[in-house]
Protein backbone atom coordinates (compact mmCIF):
# COMPACT_ATOMS: atom_id res chain seq x y z
CA UNK A 1 0.00 0.00 0.00
CA UNK A 2 1.73 3.13 -0.97
CA UNK A 3 1.80 5.92 1.72
CA UNK A 4 -1.25 8.09 0.09
CA UNK A 5 -3.54 5.25 -0.53
CA UNK A 6 -6.26 5.19 1.83
CA UNK A 7 -6.92 2.17 3.82
CA UNK A 8 -8.80 -0.61 2.04
CA UNK A 9 -12.43 -0.49 4.06
CA UNK A 10 -11.87 3.57 3.15
CA UNK A 11 -10.73 3.12 -0.42
CA UNK A 12 -13.83 0.94 -1.29
CA UNK A 13 -16.77 3.05 -0.08
CA UNK A 14 -15.64 6.72 0.35
CA UNK A 15 -13.33 6.43 -2.85
CA UNK A 16 -14.11 3.78 -5.36
CA UNK A 17 -17.56 2.74 -5.52
CA UNK A 18 -19.59 6.06 -6.81
CA UNK A 19 -22.75 6.86 -4.85
CA UNK A 20 -25.75 7.64 -7.04
CA UNK A 21 -27.15 11.03 -8.08
CA UNK A 22 -29.94 12.18 -9.89
CA UNK A 23 -30.15 14.33 -13.04
CA UNK A 24 -32.11 17.22 -12.07
CA UNK A 25 -31.07 18.89 -15.93
CA UNK A 26 -28.78 19.54 -18.34
CA UNK A 27 -28.14 23.33 -19.73
CA UNK A 28 -26.77 23.50 -23.51
CA UNK A 29 -24.10 26.64 -23.32
CA UNK A 30 -22.75 25.80 -26.22
CA UNK A 31 -23.36 23.54 -29.86
CA UNK A 32 -21.07 21.09 -28.09
CA UNK A 33 -20.53 22.08 -24.61
CA UNK A 34 -23.66 21.35 -22.14
CA UNK A 35 -23.60 21.77 -17.96
CA UNK A 36 -25.02 18.37 -15.60
CA UNK A 37 -27.03 19.92 -13.12
CA UNK A 38 -27.13 16.87 -10.35
CA UNK A 39 -29.36 16.72 -6.96
CA UNK A 40 -27.13 15.74 -4.64
CA UNK A 41 -29.54 15.76 -1.38
CA UNK A 42 -30.56 12.36 -1.55
CA UNK A 43 -26.65 11.06 -2.12
CA UNK A 44 -25.09 10.23 1.12
CA UNK A 45 -26.35 10.56 5.19
CA UNK A 46 -24.19 13.97 5.37
CA UNK A 47 -24.58 16.91 3.30
CA UNK A 48 -22.09 16.96 -0.13
CA UNK A 49 -19.58 19.87 -0.03
CA UNK A 50 -16.63 21.14 -2.29
CA UNK A 51 -13.83 23.65 -2.63
CA UNK A 52 -13.61 25.52 -5.46
CA UNK A 53 -11.23 23.86 -8.12
CA UNK A 54 -12.31 20.34 -7.34
CA UNK A 55 -13.27 17.31 -9.38
CA UNK A 56 -15.49 14.79 -9.59
CA UNK A 57 -15.84 11.05 -11.12
CA UNK A 58 -18.98 10.85 -13.25
CA UNK A 59 -20.01 7.59 -14.21
CA UNK A 60 -22.25 6.97 -17.21
CA UNK A 61 -23.81 3.28 -16.92
CA UNK A 62 -23.29 1.14 -19.31
CA UNK A 63 -20.10 3.73 -21.03
CA UNK A 64 -17.67 4.92 -18.65
CA UNK A 65 -16.58 6.77 -16.21
CA UNK A 66 -15.01 10.53 -16.34
CA UNK A 67 -13.04 13.11 -14.33
CA UNK A 68 -14.90 16.43 -14.70
CA UNK A 69 -14.43 19.54 -12.49
CA UNK A 70 -17.05 21.16 -10.92
CA UNK A 71 -18.31 24.41 -11.96
CA UNK A 72 -21.14 25.17 -9.83
CA UNK A 73 -21.57 27.52 -6.81
CA UNK A 74 -20.06 26.09 -3.37
CA UNK A 75 -22.37 27.50 -1.23
CA UNK A 76 -25.15 25.57 -3.20
CA UNK A 77 -23.67 21.95 -3.09
CA UNK A 78 -27.41 20.23 -3.45
CA UNK A 79 -27.47 21.32 -6.55
CA UNK A 80 -24.31 20.23 -8.78
CA UNK A 81 -23.31 21.67 -11.54
CA UNK A 82 -20.39 20.16 -13.95
CA UNK A 83 -19.79 21.79 -17.52
CA UNK A 84 -18.62 19.16 -20.02
CA UNK A 85 -17.34 19.30 -23.40
CA UNK A 86 -18.66 16.74 -25.28
CA UNK A 87 -15.98 14.83 -27.25
CA UNK A 88 -16.30 11.05 -26.50
CA UNK A 89 -18.38 8.11 -25.58
CA UNK A 90 -18.53 8.81 -21.96
CA UNK A 91 -19.44 12.76 -22.48
CA UNK A 92 -21.96 11.95 -25.17
CA UNK A 93 -23.40 10.02 -23.00
CA UNK A 94 -23.95 11.75 -20.23
CA UNK A 95 -25.26 14.50 -22.92
CA UNK A 96 -28.45 12.25 -23.71
CA UNK A 97 -29.44 11.81 -19.76
CA UNK A 98 -32.81 13.00 -19.23
CA UNK A 99 -34.15 14.33 -16.12
CA UNK A 100 -34.51 11.73 -13.30
CA UNK A 101 -31.89 10.00 -14.78
CA UNK A 102 -29.15 8.01 -12.49
CA UNK A 103 -25.25 8.82 -12.77
CA UNK A 104 -22.38 7.54 -10.70
CA UNK A 105 -20.56 9.99 -8.42
CA UNK A 106 -17.26 9.48 -6.75
CA UNK A 107 -15.86 12.67 -4.88
CA UNK A 108 -14.98 15.45 -4.42
CA UNK A 109 -11.23 15.16 -5.46
CA UNK A 110 -7.85 17.21 -5.30
CA UNK A 111 -6.67 20.61 -4.77
CA UNK A 112 -8.29 23.86 -4.19
CA UNK A 113 -8.13 27.63 -5.49
CA UNK A 114 -6.29 29.51 -2.97
CA UNK A 115 -9.48 31.22 -1.13
CA UNK A 116 -8.04 32.38 2.07
CA UNK A 117 -4.51 32.94 0.89
CA UNK A 118 -6.39 35.78 -1.76
CA UNK A 119 -7.94 37.49 1.13
CA UNK A 120 -7.33 41.42 0.63
CA UNK A 121 -5.38 40.72 -2.73
CA UNK A 122 -6.31 41.86 -5.86
CA UNK A 123 -7.02 38.69 -7.99
CA UNK A 124 -6.14 38.03 -12.49
CA UNK A 125 -8.41 35.20 -13.06
CA UNK A 126 -7.05 34.44 -16.75
CA UNK A 127 -9.26 31.61 -18.83
CA UNK A 128 -9.49 29.89 -22.22
CA UNK A 129 -12.26 27.99 -23.49
CA UNK A 130 -13.76 25.52 -20.63
CA UNK A 131 -11.30 26.55 -19.01
CA UNK A 132 -13.63 29.16 -17.41
CA UNK A 133 -15.40 26.31 -15.60
CA UNK A 134 -13.39 25.13 -13.26
CA UNK A 135 -13.17 29.14 -12.06
CA UNK A 136 -16.29 29.36 -11.97
CA UNK A 137 -17.13 28.00 -8.08
CA UNK A 138 -13.88 30.17 -7.19
CA UNK A 139 -15.59 33.59 -8.93
CA UNK A 140 -18.99 32.65 -7.23
CA UNK A 141 -17.08 32.82 -3.96
CA UNK A 142 -14.92 35.69 -4.53
CA UNK A 143 -18.25 37.28 -5.30
CA UNK A 144 -20.23 36.15 -2.19
CA UNK A 145 -18.07 37.89 -0.19
CA UNK A 146 -16.96 41.07 -2.42
CA UNK A 147 -15.29 43.37 0.55
CA UNK A 148 -12.96 40.96 1.58
CA UNK A 149 -11.04 41.42 -1.95
CA UNK A 150 -9.29 44.00 -3.86
CA UNK A 151 -9.67 44.44 -7.35
CA UNK A 152 -10.63 41.63 -9.88
CA UNK A 153 -9.62 41.49 -13.32
CA UNK A 154 -11.20 38.27 -15.26
CA UNK A 155 -9.60 38.41 -19.10
CA UNK A 156 -11.35 35.24 -20.77
CA UNK A 157 -11.34 33.94 -24.62
CA UNK A 158 -12.76 31.73 -26.57
CA UNK A 159 -12.40 30.08 -30.43
CA UNK A 160 -15.75 32.53 -31.51
CA UNK A 161 -18.87 34.07 -30.31
CA UNK A 162 -21.01 31.18 -30.26
CA UNK A 163 -17.97 29.23 -27.94
CA UNK A 164 -18.61 31.64 -24.92
CA UNK A 165 -19.28 30.16 -21.96
CA UNK A 166 -21.93 31.63 -19.17
CA UNK A 167 -22.37 35.01 -21.24
CA UNK A 168 -25.09 36.47 -18.62
CA UNK A 169 -22.84 35.88 -15.75
CA UNK A 170 -19.56 37.83 -17.51
CA UNK A 171 -22.23 40.50 -17.61
CA UNK A 172 -23.62 40.19 -14.11
CA UNK A 173 -19.46 40.12 -13.01
CA UNK A 174 -18.51 42.98 -14.76
CA UNK A 175 -21.08 45.00 -13.33
CA UNK A 176 -19.82 44.51 -9.68
CA UNK A 177 -18.00 47.16 -7.90
CA UNK A 178 -14.21 47.09 -9.07
CA UNK A 179 -14.61 44.04 -10.81
CA UNK A 180 -13.54 44.21 -14.62
CA UNK A 181 -14.36 41.44 -16.87
CA UNK A 182 -12.77 41.32 -20.46
CA UNK A 183 -13.56 39.33 -23.24
CA UNK A 184 -12.08 38.34 -26.28
CA UNK A 185 -12.48 35.56 -29.47
CA UNK A 186 -10.07 34.10 -32.07
CA UNK A 187 -12.61 34.80 -34.83
CA UNK A 188 -15.34 37.24 -34.70
CA UNK A 189 -19.01 37.44 -37.08
CA UNK A 190 -20.88 40.10 -37.80
CA UNK A 191 -22.62 40.47 -34.32
CA UNK A 192 -19.22 40.85 -32.34
CA UNK A 193 -18.37 44.11 -31.11
CA UNK A 194 -15.41 43.06 -29.05
CA UNK A 195 -11.84 42.39 -28.95
CA UNK A 196 -10.17 39.69 -31.31
CA UNK A 197 -7.26 37.72 -30.61
CA UNK A 198 -5.69 35.66 -27.98
CA UNK A 199 -6.41 36.05 -24.23
CA UNK A 200 -2.73 37.36 -23.79
CA UNK A 201 -3.54 40.44 -25.69
CA UNK A 202 -5.97 41.78 -23.03
CA UNK A 203 -2.96 41.91 -21.10
CA UNK A 204 -2.27 45.38 -22.97
CA UNK A 205 -5.63 46.41 -21.36
CA UNK A 206 -5.12 46.45 -17.87
CA UNK A 207 -2.34 47.09 -15.28
CA UNK A 208 -1.45 44.94 -12.35
CA UNK A 209 0.03 45.36 -8.87
CA UNK A 210 2.68 42.69 -9.17
CA UNK A 211 3.26 42.79 -5.29
CA UNK A 212 -1.04 42.63 -4.02
CA UNK A 213 -2.00 40.14 -7.22
CA UNK A 214 -2.43 36.37 -7.34
CA UNK A 215 -3.30 35.06 -10.40
CA UNK A 216 -5.52 31.73 -11.43
CA UNK A 217 -5.21 30.68 -14.87
CA UNK A 218 -6.86 27.85 -16.62
CA UNK A 219 -7.43 26.64 -20.18
CA UNK A 220 -5.61 25.16 -22.91
CA UNK A 221 -1.88 24.23 -22.42
CA UNK A 222 -0.87 26.53 -24.75
CA UNK A 223 -2.70 29.66 -23.31
CA UNK A 224 -1.77 28.91 -19.87
CA UNK A 225 2.04 28.43 -20.98
CA UNK A 226 1.94 32.21 -23.13
CA UNK A 227 -0.54 33.75 -20.17
CA UNK A 228 2.05 32.59 -17.17
CA UNK A 229 5.03 33.85 -19.47
CA UNK A 230 2.77 37.56 -19.80
CA UNK A 231 2.37 37.19 -16.16
CA UNK A 232 5.82 36.98 -15.03
CA UNK A 233 7.14 39.14 -17.64
CA UNK A 234 4.81 42.03 -15.41
CA UNK A 235 6.22 41.17 -12.27
CA UNK A 236 4.17 38.30 -10.79
CA UNK A 237 6.32 35.90 -8.99
CA UNK A 238 5.70 31.76 -9.34
CA UNK A 239 4.72 31.80 -6.06
CA UNK A 240 1.71 34.12 -6.77
CA UNK A 241 -0.05 32.26 -9.96
CA UNK A 242 -1.66 29.31 -9.86
CA UNK A 243 -2.56 26.90 -12.23
CA UNK A 244 -5.14 24.18 -12.97
CA UNK A 245 -4.85 20.99 -15.09
CA UNK A 246 -6.28 18.32 -15.91
CA UNK A 247 -4.01 15.22 -17.59
CA UNK A 248 -5.56 11.97 -18.40
CA UNK A 249 -7.03 11.23 -14.71
CA UNK A 250 -8.61 8.03 -14.43
CA UNK A 251 -9.05 7.27 -10.62
CA UNK A 252 -9.24 10.01 -9.20
CA UNK A 253 -7.09 9.26 -6.13
CA UNK A 254 -3.55 8.79 -7.64
CA UNK A 255 -3.30 4.72 -7.75
CA UNK A 256 -3.46 4.11 -11.98
CA UNK A 257 -0.35 6.62 -12.61
CA UNK A 258 -2.55 7.92 -15.72
CA UNK A 259 -2.06 11.28 -14.46
CA UNK A 260 1.47 11.20 -13.22
CA UNK A 261 3.12 14.20 -13.79
CA UNK A 262 6.56 13.92 -13.19
CA UNK A 263 6.77 12.97 -9.23
CA UNK A 264 3.31 14.57 -8.89
CA UNK A 265 -0.03 13.53 -9.73
CA UNK A 266 -2.67 15.62 -11.37
CA UNK A 267 -5.54 14.19 -9.41
CA UNK A 268 -4.41 13.69 -6.09
CA UNK A 269 -1.44 16.59 -5.77
CA UNK A 270 -3.70 19.18 -8.21
CA UNK A 271 -5.47 19.85 -10.30
CA UNK A 272 -3.97 23.48 -8.80
CA UNK A 273 -1.68 23.85 -8.64
CA UNK A 274 1.32 26.84 -7.38
CA UNK A 275 3.44 27.57 -10.56
CA UNK A 276 6.49 27.46 -8.65
CA UNK A 277 5.65 23.45 -7.78
CA UNK A 278 5.02 22.38 -11.65
CA UNK A 279 6.97 25.14 -13.65
CA UNK A 280 10.23 22.70 -14.64
CA UNK A 281 8.02 19.98 -14.83
CA UNK A 282 5.88 21.79 -17.87
CA UNK A 283 9.54 22.62 -19.70
CA UNK A 284 9.97 19.07 -19.80
CA UNK A 285 8.47 17.86 -23.36
CA UNK A 286 8.90 14.37 -22.66
CA UNK A 287 6.16 14.98 -19.84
Amino acid sequence: MTEFAPQTEELLHGYMIPSLATVRRIVWETDDTFTLLLDTTQMNDSPYSFMPGQFNMIYAFGTGESAVSISSDPAKPGLLGHTIHRVGSVTSSLSRLKRGSLVGLRGPFGSAWPLEEAVGKDICIAAGGIGLAPLRPIIYSLVRKRELYGRIVILYGARSPLDLLYRVELEQWNKLPNTEVIVTVDRGDSTWKGHIGVVTNLFSYIKLDSESTIAMVCGPEVMMKYTVEELQRRGLSQERIFVSMERNMKCGIGLCGHCQFGPKFICKDGPVFRLNEVYQLTEKKEL
